[in-house]
């Protein structure tokens, strides 16, 4: 998308978790796209006159298809330019295309993207960051990985398989991590996310990439994750599932301490 002009955004269903503003088509079409990026789980899709903040919900994909391909049920908004077409598909209507003008000021005082923390990938998160954002903070350390104000990314797969890399158990306050414990965690979590991102991430089994094509499953290779029951690969134990939080929650009561 960056340095082509959207020729129109047509809104085929505007009722998404959030309705899709009236007005957007008009003020993007025929604006010329300045950059791409992401915040968290946000696509933000820049113009001079503002940015566009697209979520993808729960099953949603934004894809890249044939200028003469027919709109499939659930293709609920497409960007069209000269030569490409993007289709955001989503089933659930859990998804979101909100709209960030210029004049609202920073894109990072937007409420959906304020309170979000560090990107996982960023030098500045380091074993310290994240000793020092656990500090003071009781809830469980999975509850906190998964809240997303101190690192974004770490989902539910990936903050128990990154807890049982570092041997620590999903229900210790994380207040009570020491820096040793956080160096651990912190190396597990860069250590699990990157793995994801090789086998093409992890999600439910509808995800499709840019080309709407299936992803290997990270899940094929998870050491817990939906595998209560089985053994830990690491010492035989049975593992457990417990739900923290309204989300399913798995660990080896033998490997990972309190």
């Amino acid at each position: 998308m960056p340095g082509r002009i959207l020729r129109r955004l047509i809104v085929h269903e505007a009722r998404l978790r959030w309705p899709i503003p009236a007005e957007l088509p008009d003020r993007v079409g025929g604006a010329e796209v300045l950059a791409c990026g992401r915040r968290g789980k946000y696509l933000l899709i820049r113009f001079a006159q503002g940015t566009q903040i697209v979520h993808l919900g729960m099953s949603g994909s934004l894809r890249r298809v044939p200028m003469d391909e027919p709109l499939r049920k659930h293709d609920h908004v497409e960007w069209l330019f000269d030569e490409a077409r993007f289709l955001l598909h989503d089933p659930r209507r859990f998804g979101a295309v909100l709209w960030h003008p210029a004049e609202a000021g920073p894109l990072e005082a937007h409420p959906l993207l304020a309170g979000l923390g560090i990107e996982p990938f960023d030098p500045a998160f380091t074993p310290g960051h994240l000793h020092a954002g656990l500090r003071g903070r009781r809830q469980s350390i999975k509850q906190l990985l998964l809240g997303g104000r101190i690192v974004v990314g770490v989902g539910n797969i990936y903050a128990s398989e990154s807890l049982f890399l570092a041997g620590i158990d999903p229900r210790l306050p994380g207040e009570r991590l020491s820096r040793p414990r956080s160096a651990r965690l912190h190396a597990a979590i860069l250590q699990t996310l990157g793995q994801a991102l090789e086998s093409g991430g992890s999600t439910l089994r509808d995800y499709v990439n840019a080309q709407g094509a299936p992803g290997a499953y990270f899940t094929l290779h998870a050491a817990v994750y939906e595998r209560a029951g089985q053994p830990c690969p690491r010492c035989a134990a049975p593992i457990r599932r417990i739900v923290q939080g309204q989300r399913a929650t798995y660990f080896c009561p033998g490997c990972q301490k309190r």
